[in-house]
């Protein structure tokens, strides 16, 4: 067994090298879930994430060879999908906001009503937002990327990064007060 993978998933990976359909549908179905719980963050609606989910996966069948087999799959994976959204949000948002921020302290009351609010309420709220507001918000707050990193992925100014999430903290921030203030 190598060192990192389960039996089954190995079994499934060294198929789906082999290019067997039978292995490929394994793996499809086995990372169907967690790939949509990544993709509906990033897309308007569960269209563009099925579209981004099996644009994903055709990746990983068509790079798997590059794939260290001795590495965690989740974690390649789940990068595979995030660049698949990202190279989405570059193909479907051209015309994003160009607007430059003083740095200031992001506002953390949003992220303490936001946890108590159930997982699906987060998601619609967070689906509300612009593509442009919507990816910067996921890449910064929930896969923990930095402004630096998102401004290369996205061809943005850090600036502008910055602006998009202050944006899309204060419009989360409107809908948490909006939904459940009486």
């Amino acid at each position: 067994m190598i060192q990192g993978l389960d039996t089954d998933l190995e079994e499934i990976l060294q198929g789906c090298l082999k290019e067997k359909r039978q292995s490929q549908k394994l793996l499809y179905e086995k990372f169907y879930g967690y790939g949509m719980s990544v993709c509906i963050r990033y897309t308007k609606n569960e269209d563009d994430a099925i579209e981004v989910l099996n644009d994903g996966f055709l990746k990983v069948f068509n790079g798997l060879k590059k794939f260290d087999l001795t590495r965690s799959f989740k974690p390649w994976f789940r990068r595979i999908v995030i660049n698949e959204a990202i190279n989405h949000f570059k193909k479907h948002e051209k015309h994003m906001k160009n607007e430059q921020i003083k740095d200031t302290e992001a506002n953390s009351t949003i992220d303490d009503i936001l946890s108590k609010i159930a997982y699906e309420e987060v998601i619609a709220m967070i689906q509300t937002l612009s593509m442009a507001y919507r990816t910067v918000f996921n890449l910064y707050v929930i896969d923990g990327y930095k402004h630096e990193e998102i401004a290369e992925m996205l061809g943005i100014s850090i600036g502008t990064s910055k602006s998009n999430l202050s944006k899309a903290r204060e419009k989360l921030q409107a809908l948490v007060k909006e939904k459940f203030t009486v």
